[in-house]
């Protein structure tokens, strides 16, 4: 057998049990952009790098409110949303090239939800083979850039 060793992503599996309230509120609460990776504040949403992205790019546009599904969510706040999400989308096209996107919600547990308390909306660049056999048969992804780096590089163009 052979092994892959990512002793970082053990911090989100020993996270995953602890219910220690909600991250999106935690992270706007803490007041310190770089450490909770905070690229962007808008008036109702903020966009912040998925600490365990999917792809390099991989973020999300967060409601400052802590409410859980689109029906709770005033129009103002998702029309913001969209606004800031296009935002990403031209910064991460001048700045990454990707050949395609993914935008989406998991609303709820059985959607596959891992923060099911506060709305997010996922923004993430895709090129041709990222899900490639490390990804379908070894169920580990395999990043080419530090979290670091995409928060400067993102940071940079969106202010």
């Amino acid at each position: 057998m052979d092994y892959l060793w990512t002793p970082w992503r053990y911090r989100y599996i020993a996270d995953a049990s602890k219910d220690e309230g909600c991250i999106f509120c935690a992270a706007v609460a803490a007041d310190d952009d770089v450490k909770t990776q905070i690229i962007l504040r808008g008036v109702k949403n903020f966009v912040i790098l998925n600490r365990y992205p999917y792809t390099t790019g991989h973020v999300m546009v967060v409601p400052y409110a802590h409410v859980a599904d689109l029906s709770a969510a005033d129009p103002e706040t998702l029309a913001e949303m969209m606004r800031l999400s296009q935002r990403v989308h031209t910064t991460l096209e001048k700045i990454y090239h990707p050949q395609g996107y993914n935008l989406g919600m998991n609303l709820g547990r059985a959607a596959g939800a891992g923060v099911t308390g506060h709305l997010h909306l996922h923004v993430l660049p895709r090129w041709a083979g990222d899900a490639n056999f490390m990804t379908v048969v070894g169920e580990t992804r395999v990043e080419p850039e530090d979290l670091a780096t995409t928060y400067e590089k993102l940071r940079k163009a969106l202010a």
